[in-house]
């Protein structure tokens, strides 16, 4: 996979409105064919290694698979973000304090 650049198409949220619609729901056919691509990358690995193919080869797929899910899970951050932690920012109290913790404890498990 070698685009690694998300186009966003985001509709605004109102303030106060249902949170069952998340942030990435704009972009959910790019999420779904990019996970699809990544799922065909995955099964191409484990291809490469019942057919014994050189380590260097097998490490440089892995790897590849690797930016292809830290481009997804970016790109959902970005839209949580920008989506479910403005929308509890703009309403304040606790409900925000939560959704600000949780992303900081996101992103803590992202950069591990």
């Amino acid at each position: 996979m070698t685009d690694h650049t998300m186009t966003h198409e985001h509709t605004g949220v109102a303030a106060g409105s249902d949170h069952s619609h998340h942030g990435y729901i704009t972009d959910k056919d790019k999420y779904l064919n990019r996970l699809k691509r990544i799922e065909g990358q995955a099964r191409g690995i484990h291809k490469m290694v019942e057919d014994e193919k050189y380590c260097i080869d097998i490490l440089t797929q892995i790897s590849a698979l690797t930016s292809a899910l830290e481009a997804v899970a970016l790109g959902l951050l970005d839209d949580h973000l920008r989506h479910c932690v403005v929308d509890a920012a703009k309403l304040g109290g606790p409900d925000a304090e939560a959704k600000i913790t949780e992303a900081s404890q996101a992103i803590a498990r992202f950069v591990r």
